[in-house]
Formats: C-alpha cells, sequence, structure tokens
C-alpha cells in the first residue's frame, strides 16, 4: 500500500449492516478509502489490517468483544489507531478504551462531523507514527554504515569527551580522531555535535560511563 493509500484508508469493524453502509457512504463521500468487516476475525484475514491508516471499531460485536480486540492490537504491535464505538458506551469502557490508547470514543448515534473530526485526527496520528518510523529506521541505516572505529569515537564524542581525550583513551593520533569524527558526523549526517547526541540517545550508542574523564582530563 502506497504512502497516500496509508494516509486514507479507514477500516470498519461493526457487525451491524447498516451503520457499516452509512459509515462506508459518509467516509467514502469525504475521500477516504473504506474497507468495511463484521468481524475482527475478517479484518485480521484481510491485506487491510496491515495497511489501514485508522480503525473504527464497535465495543459490542457479536462473539467479541472490541475491547478485548483493541488490546489484541496492542500486543501484536499493530499500531493502528482506534476509533472506539458504542451504543452502550459507560465510565469504566471509555477510561479502559483511552487508557489502551484510543483516539476517541464516539456514543452512538454520533454526528457525522464528530466521526469525520476522530477520523482526520487519528490518520494524523498515523501518519506521525509512520514519519517516526522512518525517520528510525533512516538512523539506523546510517549508524549501521559507521567503521567499527567510528562508532567507538561517537560514543566518547557524545559522552563529551575532547578529541584528546578520546585519542588517549584509544591510542589513536588526535589528527585521526578528529578524521573518524567528521566522517561519522558526514555519515549520520548529524548538523551539530547536540545532533549527534540526540541520535547517540535514540540508538542507545552513548558510552555514559566514559562522562566521568571528562572531569578528570584536560584539554
Amino acid at each position: 500500500m502506497s504512502e497516500s493509500q496509508h494516509e486514507t484508508c479507514v477500516c470498519v469493524i461493526d457487525d451491524d449492516e447498516g451503520v457499516r453502509q452509512a459509515l462506508d457512504s459518509l467516509l467514502r463521500s469525504a475521500g477516504f478509502t473504506v474497507h468495511c468487516f463484521e468481524t475482527p476475525e475478517a479484518f485480521l484475514a484481510a491485506d487491510e489490517s496491515d495497511g489501514a491508516g485508522c480503525l473504527i471499531l464497535d465495543i459490542r460485536l457479536r462473539g467479541a468483544n472490541g475491547l478485548d480486540f483493541q488490546q489484541e492490537l496492542l500486543a501484536s504491535d499493530n499500531a493502528v489507531p482506534v476509533i472506539l464505538m458504542t451504543g452502550y458506551g459507560d465510565i469504566p469502557m471509555t477510561v479502559r478504551g483511552m487508557k489502551a490508547g484510543a483516539v476517541n470514543f464516539l456514543a452512538k448515534p454520533f454526528a457525522d462531523d464528530d466521526m469525520l473530526a476522530a477520523v482526520a485526527e487519528a490518520l494524523a496520528r498515523s501518519a506521525e507514527r509512520r514519519a517516526a518510523s522512518r525517520r528510525g529506521d533512516g538512523l539506523r541505516s546510517s549508524y549501521a554504515s559507521l567503521t567499527p572505529r567510528e562508532r567507538e569515537v561517537m560514543a566518547l564524542v557524545t559522552a563529551g569527551l575532547m578529541n584528546k581525550q578520546i585519542a588517549g583513551r584509544l591510542g589513536l593520533s588526535e589528527i585521526t580522531v578528529k578524521i573518524h569524527r567528521g566522517n561519522l558526523m558526514r555519515k549520520m549526517q548529524a548538523q551539530s555535535l547536540a545532533d549527534l547526541v540526540r541520535m547517540a540517545e535514540a540508538l542507545g550508542a552513548r558510552e555514559t560511563s566514559a562522562a566521568r574523564y571528562g572531569a578528570t582530563t584536560g584539554g
């Protein structure tokens, strides 16, 4: 599924055919791609389950509990944003659903504008999540391109050590450390030391135990 399809793909799970038809008509009229399912099993069996931008999920389904299914999705690492809906909502249901990460909780009958607003918010969250995932993939790919020595230098640079300190610790000349440092900054596409520190934190590649050297070693 392309990125543009992700951004408009809305899946609906409701065992009421009338609700499915109404939501299909409403969402398509707003420009969304819509796939409707009667059961969670039918949703999971479809290709759209991995590509949905958001999921509109009824809580009370024949033979299934929507809140339980929401938990199953979380446990399976399917992070699709969920909009919960029910004609029998109560406070404990709402609390449980929202704690599990639901974007919104709509009581039937709901206003069309409320549903469209909830879908827009859910799709925005989905886009943010995919963008963050792409950034993480790119960061890991850049880190994988570093040589072992460049990784060592990166760990010590981001721990706060100066070039002279790194050279002494690794048994290198200061000019060699500078070369490694320049190469890794370029490969990581880091614009500044602060930028590189944030990357190292995200990767878990920062040598925190080395920070004490900065307090005892000159230059």
